[in-house]
Formats: C-alpha cells, sequence, structure tokens
C-alpha cells in the first residue's frame, strides 16, 4: 500500500482549521466521559471514515462525534437513532463551534466545554475566532489515510509488547498520533510546561516511565511532517544511542528522536521502514533505561 504524500505548505491552513475543530470535539469528551488515567478518556481515534471520539456516555445512553474525511462532514450520533451532521467546507474556527453547539443541543446534549484552544501560543477563544482559512478536503483525506497507515503499522508494533500501553490514539492539543509503552516504575515529577496547559494534566500524565511514538503533522517553525520517538524521564545517553534507519536524527531542541515522513512515504515499504525506527528506537530507549524488557515481551 502506497502512503499518501503530505504537503505541509499545501495542508497548513487545513491543519490549523482541523487541530481547533478537533479540540472543540475531543473537550465535549473530556467533559462527560469518565476519567482515565494520562487523559486517555480524551482523545480521538483514527477509523474507517476518519477521528471519532468512540462512544460517549450521557444520560441512558451513548453517542458518538465523526470526523468524516470522505464526505467533509462532522456526524453526531446516538445510541437513541437520532443524528445529525454539518458539512466542514467554508467553516471557521467560530462558525464550527457554533454548529458543533447548536448540533448537541438539538439532539438533546446539555454539555458546555471551556472555549479556548489548549496548547497552542496566544488563543483566540473558538467563538471569536472568525479569521477565513481555506479548507482543502485533499488534504484533510491524506492526512486521515496516512493516520490508517499509521495505525495499522502501530498495531503490528504493538503486539511484541506485554506490558501497560495506551491505545493508538490522536491527542488533539498536540495535535498528533501516539502510542506510548509503560516500564511499570513510578518516574519523577514532570516539571515542563506547555501553553495553555495544567500543570497537574502534564505531571499525572508523566507520572510514570514512559517510551513514547508518534507522529506530528508540524507547524510554522518545524514545516516537517514527522514521527517521534522519546523517553521520559530523559537520559543523556538515549541521544547516543544508534536508531534506523539511517535517515533518523536525534533533535536536541525537542529531545527526541525524529524520522521525516517523507522518508517513509517515499521508501519502497513505508511499513517496514516505520518499523525500523519503532522498534530501534524502542530497544535504545529502554535500555538505556534499565527496562525489564524480556518481562515486558509477549510471549505468544
Amino acid at each position: 500500500m502506497k502512503w499518501p504524500e503530505i504537503n505541509f505548505e499545501e495542508s497548513e491552513t487545513t491543519f490549523q482549521l482541523l487541530h481547533q475543530w478537533t479540540q472543540m470535539v475531543g473537550k465535549v469528551r473530556l467533559k462527560l466521559s469518565p476519567k482515565k488515567n494520562h487523559s486517555w478518556h480524551v482523545t480521538l481515534y483514527p477509523n474507517s471514515e476518519g477521528l471519532t471520539t468512540g462512544p460517549i456516555p450521557y444520560g441512558p445512553g451513548l453517542f458518538e462525534i465523526k470526523f468524516d474525511f470522505n464526505r467533509h462532514e462532522l456526524k453526531i450520533k446516538t445510541s437513541s437513532g437520532r443524528q445529525d451532521k454539518f458539512a466542514l467546507g467554508g467553516q471557521t474556527v467560530a462558525s464550527f463551534y457554533d454548529q458543533l453547539m447548536e448540533k448537541l443541543d438539538y439532539l438533546g446534549i446539555e454539555v458546555k466545554i471551556h472555549n479556548s484552544p489548549n496548547e497552542i501560543p496566544n488563543a483566540i477563544p473558538f467563538p471569536e475566532n472568525t479569521e477565513k482559512l481555506p479548507y482543502h478536503p485533499a488534504a484533510a483525506k491524506n492526512f486521515w489515510k496516512a493516520l490508517i497507515c499509521m495505525k495499522r503499522t502501530f498495531l503490528e508494533f504493538g503486539e511484541s509488547f506485554a506490558g501497560k500501553c495506551s491505545p493508538i490514539h490522536f491527542f488533539w492539543g498536540s495535535f498528533d498520533l501516539a502510542y506510548t509503552r509503560f516500564s511499570g516504575r513510578l518516574a519523577p515529577k514532570f516539571e515542563g510546561e506547555l501553553p495553555n496547559m495544567p500543570q497537574d494534566v502534564m505531571a499525572e500524565a508523566y507520572s510514570h516511565e514512559l517510551f513514547s511514538v508518534g507522529f506530528w503533522p508540524g507547524n510554522k517553525e518545524f514545516p516537517e511532517p514527522s514521527f517521534y520517538a522519546y523517553i521520559y524521564p530523559n537520559l543523556e545517553d538515549f541521544k547516543k544511542q544508534k536508531v534506523e534507519p539511517k535517515e533518523a536524527y536525534w533533535n536536541d531542541t525537542l529531545g527526541e528522536f525524529m524520522l521525516s515522513y517523507d522518508e517513509v512515504q517515499k521508501s519502497t515499504n513505508g511499513n517496514k521502514t516505520l518499523l525500523e525506527f519503532l522498534n530501534s528506537s524502542y530497544d535504545a530507549g529502554a535500555k538505556v533505561a534499565g527496562w525489564d524488557m524480556e518481562a515486558l515481551e509477549a510471549k505468544f
């Protein structure tokens, strides 16, 4: 299967819109879902149509919100059989917010979300952001199709691990797909900061030793869609380890290994190239951190 091309310059405005739209939908899930460790109760998931919240409990039933990147619609469906939708094209951040709240109200779902973005510097509240940015359907569809390719590879990578690990999920705050493994040991308290992100949320997310891999489509300062791999706590020897393929490199600013999406997309076997990166970076991180890799290895 050929991986789709992702051109950041052509996709930038679409990513900007999706970043904030997914935050609104994710905040609905956050507000109404039972809490789960490491904020796993707030994420979205790539599926056969686009991105979904999965089932959210409400009253005596459930509902689900989905981005459909085939038809370029936002869909809301309830277990009672009621549903509604609206088109993604032509929406600003503010109009998307208005439509989402209106449709939820129409379906009898009462929810009030924090109406400012997280992890975005100098953020404008959703209802006030009326900037008109072009939404490119092809860019959104390629992004989603790339997430599907990644999820398939991450699932294969996850087969070998028997310890605690996360789902393969999409964090709308940082706008990245992620998969995380844990050693089972507590970690030092996390002291870092992110724009518009509560410190206690970050401290709980990094409460235990972890190895995390994922994909980030980039931003203006780093306009290169890339895969990443990091450990927490970060250790000086980690960056000295050898990670495959040879195009992978250590980013001092971010403190993680990175591999350009283009290297995977252009390779003759994208799945194999990404698996090399996932396996070698995990081996390097777990070795440096002193994980009991044999005990954490699946035996089936």
